[in-house]
Order: structure tokens, then C-alpha cells, then sequence
């Protein structure tokens, strides 16, 4: 479906974002703000959310709206996602990108950083999931994309938190997908690979991890307008999970043909690169 389609499917042109300040959730706003499309984003940062209103409302958002929440608190997300479908006279469209990275080894990441990853990257898009859908039942459908990561079913090393919080935002969206198909409202999961984002800045890790995802993305030829668009458009043509760019669809069939060989590949990887970092140190 191209964003075309997706107007005229939702003609009331009604999104709510999370993590809206920023990075994808900027890109996917300032994608709709284009296109005329009525905005409530979501952030704990209240001066890139400012600064993020002002510019769609420029862009051609004939109404934009700020909530400064912490996805963490239900109470917070209900209040601010009931307002805003109240303004709106419903909800259409809610992209649920508010998320967090924690990098190092089982061993040597803490409790207290487990805590803060699934508290924001996984109950953070249950508490927006379970505040949108009422709307979107109340409004005849809608359409929810949860961002997880390619990092859901690629499950490197020394990203156990990350991992493990991101294949649980999957695992979520599949079953509501189940759960809500006959009230029409769909749910897919966005899996993208490594792509220019701000996601290192509070992250969680130690140097060296964090130095590495910075060079990652740093390389990468991916924006996030071209992501953000290519996440919408497919997921609004029905798609359920949204996996870019090329090269990772293709790691996601191979292991869910052969997971043990997938594992065994992941594992050599890992062990080639572990020996040509210790023939650098020598």
C-alpha cells in the first residue's frame, strides 16, 4: 500500500508516536506531518519535543500535540493517549518507537539495567498498546507498529537485555495481531537493522559495545526518513513484520529454516572476530 492508500484508508488522519522527539519517531512524523495528518507524540525529552512540534506543524500538521511521558508509567501513557484520541474524535495510526539500548556480556550487565530495558522497551509498548486499541475499536480499526529490532532474531552476543526486550516486543505484536485481526485493527512488528539514530545516547554499555553500535550505524546508509517509510508503507499494505534492509530478511529465513545452523554460523562469526580483535592487542 503506498501512503497514498494509506490516506485514503484513514481519511481521518489521526497518529499518536511514541519516542516522537526523535530519530524514527521524528522521521515517521515528519513523514504524515507532510501528508496532513494529525499528530500526538510521546517523549521524556520536553525540549527536542518542542522542538519537534514546531517543525511539524510547519511541515503541514494542521494540529500537533505534546505529551511528555515516561512509557513506563500506564496512568501517565492512558491519560496523554485518551487525550489526545478525545481532541481527535479517535485514533487511526500509533507507532509505538520509544526504546532503549543496554549492551555487555550475561555476567557483566546488572539487574538494575534488565530492569530499565524491559521496563521501557517492553512494558513501556504494552501500556501504549493496551491505551491505543480502544480507541482504534471504538474508531471501526487501525493500524499499530511496534519497533522491535533485526537485533530480535540476529540475538548477537553480549546483547542479552537488548535481545531479549526486543524479541519480546515481536512476540507481543504477533499475538495482538491474533487477538485484534476480526476488530480491524492491525499489528505489525518493525525489524530494522542498523540505522543513523540517536539510540546510543542513553544507552547503556560498556565502552567498547557502545563505541562498536556507534561505528555500526555510523556506516550504515540508512536514514530513518527511508526507514520510517518504508516500516509505514508496508505495514500499512498488510505486512506483519517489517524487516530491513535486504540482508536481514535474508538472516531471519535462514534461521527460521535452520536455527541450529544459524546458531552454529553466529557462533564462528563471533569466535573469527574475537581472534582477529586478540591478534590486534598482541
Amino acid at each position: 500500500m503506498s501512503l497514498g492508500r494509506l490516506d485514503l484508508k484513514y481519511p481521518a488522519k489521526r497518529a499518536l508516536i511514541t519516542g516522537g522527539a526523535s530519530g524514527l519517531g521524528l522521521a515517521a512524523a515528519e513523514l504524515l506531518a507532510a501528508r496532513g495528518w494529525r499528530l500526538g507524540l510521546l517523549d521524556r525529552d520536553i525540549g527536542r519535543l518542542a522542538d519537534a512540534v514546531t517543525a511539524l506543524r510547519e511541515k503541514g500538521s494542521p494540529l500537533c500535540e505534546s505529551y511528555v511521558v515516561d512509557t513506563t508509567n500506564e496512568a501517565a501513557v492512558k491519560t496523554a493517549v485518551d487525550g489526545f484520541a478525545a481532541r481527535c474524535g479517535g485514533l487511526d495510526l500509533a507507532m509505538n518507537s520509544a526504546g532503549v539500548a543496554v549492551a555487555g556480556g550475561m555476567l557483566e550487565t546488572p539487574a538494575a539495567d534488565w530492569d530499565w530495558i524491559i521496563g521501557i522497551n517492553v512494558l513501556g509498548v504494552a501500556h501504549c498498546c493496551r491505551a491505543e486499541l480502544p480507541h482504534m475499536i471504538a474508531s471501526g480499526g487501525g493500524l499499530i507498529i511496534n519497533v522491535a529490532s533485526a537485533a530480535s532474531f540476529v540475538c548477537g552476543g553480549d546483547m542479552s537485555a537488548y535481545n531479549a526486550s526486543k524479541a519480546a516486543v515481536v512476540a507481543l505484536s504477533e499475538t495482538l495481531y491474533q487477538e485484534f485481526a476480526d476488530r480491524q485493527v492491525h499489528v505489525a512488528a518493525a525489524m530494522p537493522g542498523f540505522f543513523r539514530t540517536r539510540l546510543m545516547e542513553q544507552a547503556r554499555a560498556p565502552a567498547q559495545a557502545a563505541g562498536f553500535a556507534r561505528k555500526m550505524m555510523a556506516a550504515s546508509n540508512l536514514e530513518a526518513s527511508a526507514v520510517a517509510h518504508e516500516i509505514i508503507s508496508r505495514a500499512a499494505a498488510g505486512a506483519t513484520h517489517v524487516i530491513l534492509p535486504g540482508r536481514y530478511r535474508w538472516l531471519w529465513r535462514f534461521k527460521r529454516l535452520s536455527p541450529r545452523c544459524y546458531l552454529r554460523w553466529m557462533l564462528s562469526l563471533r569466535r573469527r572476530f574475537e581472534a582477529r580483535a586478540a591478534a590486534r592487542r598482541s
